[in-house]
C-alpha cells in the first residue's frame, strides 16, 4: 500500500492510501483504488453527573456544521496526553467543575469509514465548582439536564451530537438501565 500525506494541520493529518487489487478470504476481488483517511490524535468526552443526578453538558457552537449543539464536554488529546488526565482537564476548562471521581466507561471510533479517531468516554462524579477556562475561540455555555430530559431530547432528535449519543448509551449500560430489543446477526456484512 502506498501512503501519500495530502494535508497536515495542527490537529489532523490526511493520508491518501493507494491499494492494489486483492482477493479477500471469501474470494471477493477488491479492485485497486484510493482511500482518503483522517489521522486524529484521539479525544475524550465526559458524562458529568452532579450528586442530585443532573448532567452537566455544554451548548457548543460547532463551525463545521454551522449549528449550536448540546453535548457532553469533550476535547482532543494533546500529544502524549493520558486520556484520564485529558478528561479531568476538559471537564474543568469547559464546564467549570472539578470531579472527585473520574472513571472510564468505554471507548469507540467516531467515524471509522474515514477517520481513526478514538473517543474515550468517562463518567465524572463528586463535582465541585472551579473557574471555567475556555480556550480562545471556544463558544459554549453550560447546560444542566436530568437524565430523563436528555433521553427525550435524544429520542426527539434535538440532541444529535454523535459522541453524546454514544456516551449516553455507555452511561445507561453502566447505570443498569434496561435496553430494548435483541440483535440477531445474519452473518458477516449482513443486515441485522
Amino acid at each position: 500500500m502506498r501512503v501519500e500525506v495530502t494535508h497536515t494541520g495542527p490537529i489532523i493529518r490526511v493520508e491518501r492510501l493507494e491499494y492494489a487489487e486483492r482477493e479477500t478470504a471469501g474470494g471477493v476481488v477488491v479492485p485497486a483504488g484510493f482511500r482518503d483517511v483522517v489521522r486524529h490524535p484521539g479525544a475524550v468526552t465526559v458524562v458529568a453527573q452532579k450528586d442530585d443526578g443532573i448532567f452537566v453538558l455544554v451548548r457548543n457552537r460547532r463551525v463545521a456544521v454551522a449549528h449550536w449543539l448540546v453535548e457532553f464536554c469533550a476535547g482532543k488529546l494533546e500529544r502524549g496526553e493520558n486520556p484520564d488526565a485529558a478528561a479531568a482537564r476538559e471537564l474543568e476548562e469547559e464546564t467549570g467543575y472539578r470531579a472527585e471521581r473520574i472513571e472510564k466507561l468505554g471507548a469507540f471510533f467516531t467515524s471509522p469509514g474515514f477517520a481513526d479517531e478514538i473517543m474515550h468516554v468517562y463518567l465524572a462524579t463528586g463535582l465541585s465548582p472551579v473557574p471555567q477556562r475556555l480556550e480562545p475561540g471556544e463558544e459554549l455555555e453550560v447546560v444542566e439536564m436530568d437524565p430523563g430530559t436528555l433521553s427525550q431530547q435524544i429520542a426527539s432528535g434535538a440532541v444529535t451530537d454523535g459522541k453524546t449519543l454514544g456516551a449516553y448509551l455507555l452511561w445507561t449500560l453502566r447505570a443498569g438501565i434496561p435496553q430494548v430489543g435483541t440483535l440477531h446477526a445474519r452473518g458477516a456484512g449482513g443486515a441485522a
